[in-house]
């Protein structure tokens, strides 16, 4: 198929689902099958340890419009995603994760409210949480607090990685040189027309979280090196307000030594020390992981590297089919 014969792709990152890829396929197909537009799901494995692709290619089988995309290896679900979108070729693209918490059923609304309003940008916002642990909405909502104030009033309040994009959103994206992509900063960061759909969040349907602390942590230094220099300025404001400080012990200390009051003490030294390497270590840690970013910007390695692609399978089949069926001549009989 064409692109321009597609009218929806939906795009969902997959690592080791094998327990989840059965529950979301039977509530998904329905729902695409009922909107009567020609649709294709790009399954992306992120280097599943599981059985995740093997069940995805059966179910392939009794579903051509599902295509597997399988990576090499595993690169985080930002970075599947982008693979995802770089393989979708719908004139509307859906991201949506298999765990089920962001219900597929969904879909239908995003795409009616954008055709309706005639925006770019569909988000889906979880107006409940109440399905997640107490730490988990804390943490949300302290992530989404700070990135609005330090990357800017733009950013969609609960809003994650469940959104609608039109073709020409996803164009820019992929054009974009990012090496550590954060779509939920990246989208409306552009300023294309958006509009929202709210919905509650429901339980993970099966298996285990794939965002743990660790991983949470790291979207949301990831979140704020790319889209701020903030960090650096408050490393410049600490190391300012550290150097006034020493400035003022300083001045102390000379007006001790001339008014003969100077005590033998460890305790304002052992002050200073702490509070200027403190200071020193974050700064030299900020600086660190803003030029590390600039040592992969220069690497320019690939994010990614696709190991099968069930679509461009299908392609290589046909043209071999298409080549075999030259005219041959045939050669007269004695």
């Amino acid at each position: 198929m064409n692109v321009s014969s597609l009218d929806l792709s939906v795009v969902t990152p997959m690592y080791n689902e094998r327990e989840a890829v059965d529950h979301f396929v039977a509530r998904l197909r329905p729902v695409l099958d009922r909107l009567g537009l020609a649709y294709e799901v790009v399954a992306v494995d992120d280097g599943s340890r599981d059985a995740t692709v093997a069940r995805l290619l059966e179910l392939r089988a009794g579903w051509p419009q599902l295509r597997v995309v399988a990576l090499r290896r595993n690169v985080g679900h930002q970075a599947a995603l982008a693979a995802g979108l770089r393989s979708a070729r719908g004139d509307y693209v859906v991201s949506i994760d298999a765990d089920l918490q962001d219900p597929p059923e969904t879909i239908g609304d995003m795409l009616a409210v954008a055709r309706e309003k005639a925006v770019d940008v569909v988000y889906g916002v979880r107006h409940d949480r109440s399905s997640d642990t107490i730490f988990k909405r804390r943490t949300a909502g302290v992530y989404y607090w700070t990135m609005r104030r330090l990357v800017g009033p733009w950013v969609s309040d609960q809003a994650g990685d469940f959104r609608l994009m039109s073709r020409a959103v996803v164009d820019v994206l992929n054009d974009l040189p990012e090496q550590r992509p954060v779509y939920r900063l990246m989208v409306p960061s552009l300023g294309f027309s958006s509009a929202e759909v709210s919905y509650v969040r429901a339980e993970r349907v099966a298996g285990e979280t794939k965002y743990p602390l660790s991983k949470m942590i790291k979207l949301t230094l990831d979140s704020v090196t790319s889209f701020s220099a903030t960090p650096l300025r408050i490393a410049t404001w600490l190391g300012l307000l550290s150097f006034l400080l020493c400035l003022g012990l300083m001045v102390s200390a000379l007006v001790a030594w001339g008014l003969g009051a100077v005590v033998p003490g460890w305790t304002s030294l052992y002050v200073a020390v702490l509070l200027l390497g403190g200071v020193q270590l974050i700064c030299l840690g900020l600086l660190g992981e803003y030029i590390g970013r600039i040592y992969a910007a220069v690497q320019n390695r690939p994010p990614f590297l696709v190991a099968m692609d069930t679509e461009a399978a299908m392609d290589t089949e046909v043209a071999m089919d298409t080549d075999d069926a030259e005219p041959q001549i045939s050669l007269p009989q004695k």
